[in-house]
């Protein structure tokens, strides 16, 4: 408790963070401007088809039925911030978030992965996220079990008294002498004075054979199926390991843990879930776009399109937990289209994806914003680097600006690969300062213009510079 005395300023209390649910549209691109820089119009249509999400969870259920995502096409340049925007907006949900490439799969009878695997994914992604909300609400009577065994294996409780030990103060003597000594060891192992010592634990261990079966549903999938269903008959196997206290510690918190978690009800948290609220970013679709060839190693490309169109519509998928449903799972894709055009895509495809957002190329102003205004800005994290080698790095606004007009003119003379290309160049102008930075503690270094121009000239000096950069 803060008594604050008269004449003393009061420090202002921090507004509590508004859930999830509270944020509305535009709330939610102003979270997104905090690491996205630009791109108004698809930060836009991200936060409505969020904010729709949690509409659709105050309907009646029979409406809510009714009431399917309106899925999001993407188009524009690598590196201007699609990804970034859909794992932003998932990590602001806390809803389970998987990205995936549309080039990695391929159509039934293609050697491959399926596209019913991202769903497979999702599910996995959205059992973690479950587990770990589990592990923090049993996270304190896990730590007070483990810590009773670990003081039964440090102390033994003490053998019951005889028949001999007739005298009563003798044999309550004997029962508080081991309370002590057990309370004792209790407050040196909080104090982690017994981090070092050496136990004896009985750790289990799995003895299964290792191997694999192929089907239809992919290899993982029956892989883990087959371990499980086996699992019950091979048993698991006991031994006693030696390990510090530190270490047993960890171990008997894990165990503990995993006895208080109830796995099913994860499950079944963890599905609906991924039904309801998971999100699918469906990146390098354009790479999929456009008609058969008959020819060639993209013959498959139109089978993949219509293997995903029932995916996107609405389907169930089987998976180790059971049946799941895509019919309200959020599907966001995007694509460069350099070469083909979103109407390449097959026209049943191009239906389920009826929300279609231009992203724009990034100019030099944007990547001067890029280079300093989001939370993980690229020149914040460089300075947060190399302060912890002692070295008090600042930038100049020219350094800044000539970084960014740089950044432009390559992309200009090369291929376009966005914001992307400010890492390479900030890694090259740098080097110098980070390789001798465990010899420039304590000492402030400041980089300008010239110092810039100096390390881009002497890279250009042995090289072509845009061959370099790429």
């Amino acid at each position: 408790m803060v008594i604050y005395l008269p004449g003393e300023p009061r420090q202002p209390e921090a507004p509590p963070e508004p859930s999830f649910d509270e944020l509305t549209p535009r709330e939610i691109v102003i979270e997104l401007d905090k690491y996205i820089v630009g791109q108004a119009a698809a930060k836009r249509s991200v936060a409505i088809a969020l904010r729709n999400r949690v509409r659709r969870q105050k309907l009646t259920p029979e409406m809510a039925e009714e009431v399917l995502p309106k899925n999001i096409l993407m188009i524009g340049p690598t590196g201007v911030g699609k990804t970034e925007i859909a794992r932003r907006l998932a990590r602001l949900a806390g809803c389970p978030f998987v990205k995936v490439e549309a080039s990695k799969y391929t159509e039934v009878g293609y050697v491959g992965r399926d596209v019913e695997s991202m769903i497979r994914d999702l599910v996995e992604t959205a059992i973690d996220m479950v587990r770990e909300e589990k592990l923090d609400e049993v996270a304190e009577r896990a730590e007070q079990a483990a810590e009773e065994r670990l003081l039964d294996l440090l102390l033994p409780p003490p053998p019951s008294p005889g028949p001999t030990d007739t005298e009563a103060g003798a044999g309550e003597m004997a029962r508080r002498e081991p309370d002590r000594t057990r309370e004792k060891l209790r407050a040196q192992l909080r104090e982690s004075k017994l981090d070092q010592r050496l136990v004896e634990v009985e750790v289990r261990e799995r003895a299964m054979p290792a191997f694999e079966i192929v089907s239809s549903q992919g290899v993982e999938e029956m892989d883990i199926n087959v371990k499980d269903m086996l699992s019950g008959f091979f048993g698991h196997q006991k031994k006693k390991r030696k390990m510090t206290v530190a270490e047993a510690f960890d171990y008997l918190i894990q165990e503990e843990e995993n006895k208080l978690i109830d796995m099913d009800a994860v499950t079944r948290i963890a599905t609906e879930r991924a039904e309801q609220m998971g999100i699918i970013f469906i990146d390098e679709i354009d790479k999929i776009a456009g008609r058969e060839s008959g020819h060639g190693p993209d013959v498959s490309r139109e089978g993949v399109q219509r293997d995903i169109l029932p995916i996107v519509e609405g389907t169930t998928v089987n998976t180790r937990y059971g049946m799941v449903r895509t019919d309200h799972i959020l599907f966001i894709a995007a694509g460069a289209f350099h070469i083909s055009k979103p109407s390449d895509l097959i026209p049943e495809l191009q239906g389920r994806l009826p929300l279609r957002v231009e992203l724009s190329a990034l100019t030099e102003e944007d990547f001067v914003r890029i280079l300093t205004e989001p939370k993980n800005a690229l020149i914040k994290q460089y300075i947060a680097l190399l302060e912890t080698e002692g070295v008090k790095l600042t930038f100049t606004d020219d350094s800044i600006a000539m970084l960014a007009r740089f950044a432009v003119q390559v992309n200009d003379q090369t291929e376009n690969i966005g914001a992307r290309r400010l890492h390479t160049i900030l890694e090259r102008v740098l080097d110098e300062i980070s390789f001798d930075a465990p010899e420039l503690k304590k000492k402030n270094v400041r980089i300008d213009a010239a110092y810039v121009s100096k390390q881009l000239a002497e890279i250009a000096k042995n090289q072509d510079l845009s061959r370099y950069i790429l």
